[in-house]
């Protein structure tokens, strides 16, 4: 039996000097502070290797291939721009396009829309509407006033009193009775109601102005001016009214 293996102190002198199956390099450890008076005095080589981070090696990074991707479309969409910026350049005489016409064109269009919704506000509604009907009439008619009135036959009256004087007689107050004629015109005095029920027939024309600035149709018309104004006075801006008011106040 070899007496070496069972010498304790050679086994602490393996375990100071930092042998392969040391227990030393299992024990955690401790990061020096300042005034601390421990130091980690084992071997660096003898220290035992750190594992390695599961995640280490595979982190994926976002940005460097977003920016890539935008700066490719940035590119693209400018060179689409200049090549159109140039065709345009290139074609501008061939298009022949005179400026004051346009705003000629501009301002006869815009002017005439404006002055149209004008007009339409500012018309009249005539016509003429002919009437033809009946209209019911039911009042009470108040007489009170003397007129004559024509008998249609003889009128007897019985029991008058009659009083004759000629020169040979005289009746006073005698009991007689007289017939009137027929076509005798006698003065009465009429004081009495006469219930008047009955239908008026109606035939006339009716004329008929209606302004429109004074009907829901003013709102949407001047909407329209409203709508037109900001681009009309934009070319022309000393435009006027039908009235002389200037467009643009």
């Amino acid at each position: 039996m070899d007496e070496s293996k069972n010498d304790p102190g050679k086994k602490m002198r393996v375990l100071l000097t930092g042998g392969k199956t040391s227990p030393m390099t299992r024990l955690p450890k401790k990061e020096s502070t300042a005034g601390s008076s421990f130091r980690d005095e084992t071997p660096h080589a003898s220290r035992a290797p750190e594992p390695a981070s599961p995640s280490k090696g595979i982190h994926f990074n976002f940005w460097p291939p977003f920016w890539t991707i935008a700066s490719v479309l940035s590119l693209t969409i400018n060179l689409v721009v200049i090549i159109i910026l140039l065709v345009l350049w290139m074609n501008v005489r061939s298009l022949s396009i005179n400026t004051g016409s346009v705003i000629s064109m501009g301002n006869g269009l815009l002017g005439g829309l404006y002055t149209n919704f004008e007009k339409m506000d500012r018309a009249h509604i005539t016509t003429t509407i002919p009437v033809e009907t009946t209209i019911p009439v039911k009042f009470d008619l108040q007489l009170n006033q003397q007129t004559n009135v024509v008998l249609s036959q003889d009128v007897t009256i019985n029991n008058a009193l009659v009083t004759v004087k000629t020169g040979g007689l005289n009746i006073v107050n005698a009991s007689t009775t007289i017939v009137l004629p027929q076509g005798t015109t006698l003065p009465v005095f009429l004081n009495l109601t006469v219930p008047v029920d009955t239908t008026v027939p109606v035939k006339l024309t009716v004329n008929v102005d209606i302004p429109l600035a004074e009907t829901q149709l003013h709102e949407p018309f001047f909407g329209l001016q409203e709508v037109v104004k900001p681009f009309y006075c934009m070319i022309t801006p000393s435009a006027l009214k039908l009235d002389g008011q200037p467009v643009c106040k």
